[in-house]
């Protein structure tokens, strides 16, 4: 592990990360402007359980299929977000997994077993290859997204995270799905964002900006993985809810380890200290490092940090620890970089 930077004493923001400013004790001044916005999280967290209770109960069963559509990586928090809206609510789910030729197959193992477990249909989305090199050797390379999306997310995980969000909601829009569910961790997306009806006219804006990030043979490359102009009239009524319950359920990482054991699950032992489903993401971690002086991961930490969903030395320990060598050059070689 290497320490070579001043951390907030309070979280674990370090001195590199911008617009950071600590006070005469160490604090940063992102934890003391936090400091509200956390409780009053908290405390509403009763709120957006019985509000997602009163919309499930409203919307199930309306659909033709299935109630919800899971974007399902295999990974920790995505596997429990699946298993407490089939075990609590009963919905007819779909889970849909995005492979970006990086998936782990320890991750595939765990996708078996816990949608068979569950008894929930799958669905697997995989670009070709040769679309997967160009868009993670692009960003791998160079920054390619504003500053303030790369405060909390690598530009080669930004690439992943747009397309499996389009892919997703274009499948929802198709299938007229009510409702889209993330894994996201309470550290990764305000309480305020966790239950919201999506919203077509900025959903198209969104996804404006993104395209508008690649170069031109690339938009190309992508274009039909995003959701299409004329989707925004054929389905402007039956746009879905965008939920992730993580937000407001309990959260503690090991009791949840523990839960998913019983159906299947298993903590993967071929990925990073930040995923428990991708072979990309320590190389992605490293690339914005390197051009970035901070752990792309350490906003979502500092933000469970604050919280008290995870204690300070575990989050220094996963944002510190050095990113694995080998796993580093595995994706050089396979980019061919």
């Amino acid at each position: 592990m290497n320490v070579n930077k001043k951390i907030c004493a309070r979280c674990i923001l370090p001195d590199t990360f911008p617009g950071i400013k600590f006070d005469d004790n160490g604090v940063c001044n992102n934890c003391l402007r936090e400091e509200k916005a956390i409780k009053k999280a908290v405390a509403k967290k009763a709120d957006y359980k019985k509000r997602l209770d009163e919309l499930i109960q409203d919307q199930r069963d309306k659909a033709p299929v299935y109630d919800v559509i899971v974007a399902y990586s295999g990974g920790k928090d995505s596997s429990y977000t699946l298993k407490l809206l089939k075990e609590r609510y009963d919905l007819r789910i779909l889970a849909y997994t995005f492979d970006n030729h990086f998936t782990s197959p320890f991750a595939f193992e765990n996708i078996k077993n816990v949608t068979n477990q569950l008894k929930v249909d799958h669905i697997q989305f995989r670009p070709p290859w040769e679309t997967g090199k160009h868009l993670f050797s692009l960003t791998a390379k160079k920054d390619i997204f504003p500053k303030t999306t790369l405060l909390r997310a690598s530009s080669i995980c930004t690439t992943c995270i747009g397309m499996v969000k389009s892919i997703v909601l274009k499948t929802a829009l198709e299938m007229n799905i009510p409702f889209v569910a993330f894994g996201w961790s309470p550290g990764q997306a305000p309480i305020q964002s966790a239950i919201m009806k999506t919203n077509p006219g900025l959903n198209r804006q969104t996804q404006a900006a993104y395209l508008k990030a690649f170069p031109d043979e690339t938009k190309k490359v992508i274009n039909n993985n995003l959701v299409p102009d004329s989707y925004y009239e054929i389905y402007k009524d039956k746009f879905p809810y965008n939920i992730h319950p993580l937000s407001f359920f309990d959260y503690n990482e090991e009791k949840i380890k523990d839960q998913l054991e019983s159906i299947g699950w298993k903590i993967p032992s071929d990925t990073d200290t930040n995923s428990s489903n991708c072979l990309l993401n320590a190389y992605a971690n490293h690339c914005h490092i390197v051009r970035n002086g901070f752990h792309p991961y350490v906003w979502e930490i500092a933000n469970m940090v604050r919280q008290g969903i995870i204690d300070r030395d575990e989050g220094i320990k996963k944002i510190y620890t050095d990113q694995d060598k080998a796993m580093i050059k595995y994706v050089e070689e396979k980019l061919e970089l």
